[in-house]
């Protein structure tokens, strides 16, 4: 008895896991930025910041460490960066469309040079 009662206590627990997991809150990127920024002007306490915000202070910490390393890495010159869905999309039909215009161009030379050729031999 007490197996069937451990297996639905660790089902439950799952359960309760997955939902927590499911619900919990997501940060947008101006959210955590107000965040870092609040805890930074050191006006309150990181852990009174953190309570009110409803964030771990380990949270916060990771956070403001991307931030910084992100500010370092832009201010030292180093602006690589993921490119965007749409600009990839751009980039590869612009690709596609200049691989068509010098397929074009070739066909266009070998045309001209082939009636160049042929024009000479009958000048002969």
């Amino acid at each position: 008895m007490n197996k069937t009662s451990g297996t639905s206590k660790d089902a439950a627990d799952k359960l309760v896991k997955g939902i927590k997991r499911k619900t919990r809150k997501q940060y947008s990127a101006e959210e955590k930025i107000r965040i870092v920024l609040a805890g930074l002007r050191g006006e309150e306490s990181i852990a009174v910041l953190c309570r009110r915000e409803g964030i771990a202070e380990s949270l916060y910490y990771s956070w403001s460490k991307e931030f910084l390393e992100a500010g370092k890495a832009r201010l030292s010159g180093d602006t690589a960066r993921q490119a965007t869905v749409p600009e990839v999309k751009g980039l590869r039909s612009e690709a596609l469309a200049l691989k068509e215009v010098v397929a074009e161009l070739t066909l266009e030379n070998r045309l001209l040079k082939k009636s160049m050729i042929g024009d000479g031999e009958d000048g002969e």
